[in-house]
């Protein structure tokens, strides 16, 4: 089973979610301080690293910064509060997604497993994937096994969450998605999130696609009733 880094200052966090990833077979190797990790995870690089971004010594985002240097597992980041430019920096220097304290045990599990199976299909050679798997709407192009996006040809870094956000809509083009079937489609049931959750998911999304499109208009707003995609 993949060998997981846990990294972070709080002592509570660090037993109930090693507890949690050793119950579903994952080796976790736990680290209170981002220098002691730095040490370790140079020396010997782990599947995927979970990482909190506050704390002392080193944070999250510096520990990233320097295993990036020279190692290029997958990293999911545990961010105290809903912090856009944290986000920003984090994805351009390599994060693969964020998780908002506090969160529940069993959705770190489920992104844990899909960012690990990203990370093992992008080891695939290139074009070894299904056209099944590859799902074209106008200019957007999503790769279901990698969790790639494009948008006229050009990269866009999505969390996983944001992904299959994206996903539900783009199935359907011109169909409307309630808040309720997005989040039945990026959480598990076990998993409670309210529809603010929902509205900063599609903010980003609309961000990071304008980015690259500024007259990007791909995902519309139907007021009380939910979002839909434009095919264009």
């Amino acid at each position: 089973m993949p060998t997981i880094a846990l990294v972070d200052d709080d002592q509570n966090i660090l037993t109930s979610v090693t507890m949690a990833l050793e119950s579903e077979g994952f080796t976790v190797e736990k680290y209170t301080d981002g220098a002691s990790a730095l040490a370790a995870l140079s020396k010997k690089p782990v599947d995927l690293g979970v990482f909190d971004i506050k704390m002392p010594r080193m944070d999250g985002m510096e520990l990233l910064r320097r295993l990036r240097q020279d190692q290029g597992f997958p990293v999911i980041f545990l961010t105290s509060k809903d912090d856009e430019i944290d986000e920003v920096l984090g994805l351009k220097m390599g994060a693969d997604d964020y998780i908002t304290k506090p969160f529940s045990q069993r959705l770190l599990i489920e992104r844990v497993r899909a960012v690990l199976r990203r990370a093992d299909a992008n080891r695939q050679p290139p074009g070894t994937a299904n056209a099944s798997e590859v799902m074209t709407r106008g200019r957007l192009r999503l790769d279901s096994v990698r969790h790639l996006c494009e948008w006229d040809g050009k990269p866009i870094n999505l969390t996983v969450t944001e992904f299959l956000i994206l996903q539900a809509l783009a199935q359907r083009p011109g169909h409307v998605k309630s808040r309720e079937q997005l989040m039945d489609m990026a959480y598990s049931d076990d998993v409670y999130v309210d529809d603010r959750t929902i509205d900063s998911h599609i903010k980003r999304l609309r961000k990071k696609f304008r980015v690259v499109d500024d007259d990007f208009n791909g995902i519309e707003t139907l007021y009380g009733v939910g979002y839909r995609f434009r095919e264009n």
